[in-house]
């Protein structure tokens, strides 16, 4: 009988988190809790030496367009303040608390626009911030739909 290896019996595949993260996903729309999901997954991707991928999905809002409310540009504001916003963090820690980072703009509905996210950037963990909203212990959160996908670690900030 041959002994086979074990790169012999299976043909390679993309492992997730072996040797740590490589890209961190996190979800960013300006509220409390994304900016402190942002500042834990940074913590995160110094500390890994990974890659941090923040992510804006402007939302689609078609009642919002149907009475003449100029929702894109809107959201390309929060999009620009974000960016801003990230950009001046990383100026003030510049030389103390060096990153990675990349900012993603997506249009769409948060979670669908998350997982895009993180399949194009074969992300190795996806942070969020929890949601603000009573609604959501209901229907569900983006986070709690993201943990039930089951494709990455996800860590939920509060």
């Amino acid at each position: 009988m041959t002994e086979q290896r074990p790169s012999e019996q299976r043909p390679h595949q993309f492992e997730r988190g072996t040797d740590g993260p490589k890209v961190i996903v996190v979800g960013v729309d300006g509220s409390d809790s994304s900016l402190r999901a942002a500042a834990y997954a940074a913590g995160l991707a110094r500390r890994q030496g990974a890659l941090l991928a923040m992510v804006y999905v402007q939302p689609v809002l078609a009642a919002g367009a149907a009475l003449g409310v100029p929702v894109a540009d809107t959201t390309d504001e929060v999009a620009e303040g974000l960016i801003e916003e990230i950009r001046a963090s990383a100026e003030r820690v510049k030389g103390i608390f060096e990153v990675r980072w990349q900012f993603h703009t997506l249009r769409g509905d948060p979670y669908s626009g998350l997982v895009s996210a993180a399949e194009e950037l074969t992300a190795d963990a996806v942070v969020v911030g929890a949601s603000e909203q009573a609604g959501h212990r209901l229907i569900g959160s983006v986070a709690v739909r993201l943990v039930k996908a089951g494709r990455w670690p996800v860590t939920v900030v509060p």
